[in-house]
């Protein structure tokens, strides 16, 4: 049906960071929605300091300590001789760089605890700016630890860095969430497991023997992550709060309009803006949701319920022992160190790829699919990684099938379980319970990750390849869970969401 070309609608004045809104034509509702729902170069600024700021702490941090783990247990062993005269035990090496590696996560932890009250009291923004203090401190500590003969502030850089990561774990997805047109809310929220792989890829790079993984340079290699903190300070402040935020929790209309207007390039946005109106309604029956209400609601604990489950399944799946211990896990399967790396890295840029594919696909394919597949096919890798780790000594051949494995893995993480949890909590709640509903996924997130960190090297002394096993446990109820439980929140809007919810719990 042929569509009148309506006039040009009135200007208005609506000004955000100095920048004025231009007129543009209106040709009807459809082209409206069309208009205020695409990429903007706005949207895309915004998504940018977002993702290099946040996601890129997370990845880096996670994989650089990889690759240089020798040179720093060297280093350590050296500071500790120059102290006391003496040299480390190898089982006291093994506990320092267990606690350095590990404490990342105690430190992420503790900032998923804080997601709830960063993200209500300073602002999705706010909290993510405020945020970069802890990126900084960690840096800092990290880089200049050499130069003060302090392995002790190593650890203690490694637990701030973790912090700066627990709370982006949680602030970036849902100010990406709250800023995303609905039908690309899946493939921005994506987006941010996506910087998280090239961060660990290029952290593995950067680690290697001939880049900054020396025994001079591998401080500078850990101080890095002071720049993605600098960048996001820079460019952030130029972007909107959350115009979701700023409506229902802050209770103005016009700065969300402006807020909104602004990332969409357009001053019509009024379907938007009701929508969180009537969000907002709502919520003014309810107070912010607290920890008791969100676990004793059967309208809210479903939700919390699959999201808590799929945080789990996403690190109990093994993935942080193969980025953290890959080099190990190469070398237990035959290969010498430079074949090991080389592996490592293979392994990164596959998990990138594989990645920018799941953010094409996850609007199409819908967010239930793709981490079916992905669980599905995890567990098929692992056990059969079981079987080739185990059997090694047998045929040599089977060193390089399991690195395809391995990289098999990867891929099938990529392709779903990877991304989707992040931003799936922030689709499951509405706007009362999404900081809280944030705070305990991620938590459990991030006390996952250290279980995994702090048990797997030990469990596979003890049970050798078996130990692949336990994973491909986790993974197999994932599957069934998924299955079962998890719904499809594809181009569905959050208030449809929440209200299928309740439908279930007082049926």
């Amino acid at each position: 049906m042929a569509t009148q070309e309506a006039p040009m609608a009135e200007k208005e004045d609506l000004d955000l960071n100095g920048v004025k809104l231009e007129e543009r034509p209106i040709t009807g509702a459809g082209a409206v929605l069309r208009k205020t729902e695409g990429f903007t170069l706005r949207l895309c600024l915004a998504i940018v300091a977002t993702v290099f700021g946040s996601a890129f702490q997370h990845g880096y941090n996670t994989g650089v300590v990889n690759s240089p783990k020798t040179i720093i247990e060297q280093w350590v062993n050296g500071t500790y001789y120059s102290r006391y005269s003496e040299y480390i035990s190898p089982e006291g090496i093994t506990g320092i760089w267990s606690v350095t590696v590990s404490i990342f996560c105690v430190g992420g932890m503790l900032g998923a605890m804080f997601t709830g009250m960063f993200s209500d009291k300073f602002g999705r923004k706010g909290g993510l700016l405020i945020n970069n203090l802890f990126a900084i401190i960690g840096g800092i500590l990290q880089g200049f630890s050499p130069l003060a003969g302090s392995y002790e502030m190593l650890i203690v850089g490694r637990f701030f860095c973790g912090v700066n990561c627990g709370l982006n774990a949680g602030l970036a997805p849902m100010y990406l969430t709250e800023i995303s047109p609905i039908h690309l809310r899946g493939a921005i929220g994506s987006l941010y497991q996506l910087l998280v792989t090239i961060s660990i890829l290029i952290s593995q790079v950067l680690g290697m023997r001939n880049v900054l993984g020396t025994a001079e340079l591998w401080p500078y290699l850990l101080a890095l992550t002071i720049a993605p903190a600098i960048f996001q300070l820079a460019v952030l402040p130029l972007c909107p709060e959350s115009p979701r935020f700023t409506l229902i929790n802050k209770d103005n209309e016009v700065a969300a309009t402006q807020s909104l207007s602004w990332l969409r390039g357009t001053p019509e946005v009024q379907e938007e803006i009701e929508e969180m109106k009537a969000e907002h309604e709502a919520a003014k029956l309810t107070a912010r949701v607290t920890l008791r209400e969100i676990v004793t609601n059967p309208a809210l604990r479903a939700p919390l319920i699959i999201s808590v489950v799929m945080m789990l399944a996403q690190q109990l799946s093994g993935i942080n022992a193969v980025i953290f211990f890959s080099t190990d896990i190469y070398k237990r399967a035959g290969l010498d160190e430079m074949q090991a790396q080389s592996a490592t890295l293979g392994m990164g840029a596959m998990n990138v790829l594989m990645t920018v594919v799941s953010v094409i696909l996850v609007e199409k394919a819908g967010r239930k699919t793709l981490q079916l597949i992905g669980l599905s096919g995890m567990f098929t890798t692992t056990v059969l990684l079981t079987l080739c780790l185990a059997l090694k000594d047998q045929a040599h051949w089977l060193s390089y099938i399991s690195i395809v494995l391995v990289i098999a893995f990867v891929v099938c993480f990529a392709t779903g379980p990877g991304s989707i949890p992040w931003f799936l909590v922030s689709e499951l709640f509405a706007q009362s319970a999404r900081p809280t509903a944030t705070s305990i996924a991620v938590a459990v997130n991030w006390t996952a990750n250290f279980i995994v960190g702090v048990s797997f090297l030990p469990l596979a002394n003890a049970m050798g390849p078996f130990v692949f096993l336990i994973f491909a446990t986790v993974l197999a109820v994932s599957v069934i869970f998924t299955w079962k439980k998890v719904p499809e929140t594809k181009n569905k809007p959050i208030d449809e969401i929440t209200a299928m919810f309740r439908q279930q719990a007082y049926k």
